[in-house]
């Protein structure tokens, strides 16, 4: 007799969006991976999703958070009730491919020293184009990085798992034994690059971040939040300084601060105000103003 599969929790969290996560629930049934558990953290929705995920998926878990806690702190509800060796973040804007989880779990049992793996991205509306293929290191001037074969059409070029630098938010799997070692994920970001704060620290616990071609996922990009809304330009300003004080140090540190200054705060503001986008002027300068009252880090929760 075959020995059971380690039980896989995936975990997704839904805010307003509940027609998005139904999507989601409809594509784990035809997982063929054998051993899940599904768990829903509703975000403080506006209406109740309850009624339309149990229906698309009976056996889901729900916890109904009453408040907003973003995106780390959502999932840190979800790491709370999980119960798998493996959890599995997934945004709910994505769709999963039958085999998705094989080729994830397959990682943690070829590579010991792996403590974070993502799957291949395409495109939702535009299949057999990549969105993400690993990340590139984040640039010590600017803050940015950008995603490997992104915009691409995936002929197959891709395909060579290994080392990348960073796990995809929207869809990524870590053991629960990282996790215990690591701790949770950093709520101090609410929303974007808490996911590349959580896997430095893995790093810095001498584990390695993988990505994984075997594995496919869809994703409806920017469906929850909005391409262009507000705030996105907020926490994407905020948390790029964020990231960088949290964790570069010394002479990098000194670079990005300058480049960011001289050259980012001019060029944003010069190119809302020409676009007269005055609400996303002022949600970047709102970023900007947050880091420089809440300078000393020692206050801030992780």
């Amino acid at each position: 007799m075959a020995a059971q599969k380690p039980l896989v929790s995936i975990i997704t969290i839904n805010y307003n969006a509940t027609a998005l996560t139904v999507d989601l629930l409809e594509s784990i049934h035809y997982l063929t991976y054998p051993n899940v558990e599904v768990i829903v953290v509703d975000n403080a929705s506006r209406e109740s999703p309850v009624e339309a995920l149990q229906k698309a998926y009976p056996e889901v878990q729900l916890i109904m958070s009453p408040k907003n806690l973003g995106f780390a702190g959502g999932n840190n509800l979800g790491i709370k009730a999980a119960r798998g060796e493996y959890l599995f973040f997934v945004n709910n804007d994505t769709v999963l491919t039958p085999d998705i989880l094989e080729g994830l779990v397959e990682t943690f049992e070829k590579y010991a020293d792996a403590g974070a793996v993502s799957p291949k991205f395409h495109y939702y509306d535009a299949p057999g184009t990549i969105e993400f293929a690993g990340y590139e290191q984040v640039n010590m001037f600017s803050g940015r990085n950008a995603m490997v074969g992104c915009k691409r059409k995936d002929y197959g070029q891709y395909d060579k798992e290994g080392v990348t630098n960073y796990a995809h938010g929207g869809g990524m799997m870590v053991p629960a034994w990282v996790i215990r070692e690591v701790g949770l994920m950093p709520e101090v970001y609410f929303l974007y690059y808490e996911e590349f704060d959580w896997c430095e620290q893995i790093k810095r616990r001498g584990y390695q971040v993988y990505y994984q071609p075997k594995s496919l996922i869809y994703h409806k990009e920017s469906m929850t939040v909005g391409k262009t809304s507000t705030l996105k330009t907020f926490y994407q300003n905020r948390n790029r300084i964020l990231f960088m004080r949290r964790n570069v140090k010394g002479w990098p540190l000194v670079v990005f601060t300058v480049y960011y200054t001289l050259f980012t705060v001019p060029k944003n503001t010069l190119k809302y105000l020409v676009k007269r986008e005055s609400k996303h002027l002022r949600a970047f300068w709102q970023g900007l103003a947050w880091n420089v009252s809440n300078w000393d880090l020692s206050n801030l929760k992780s």
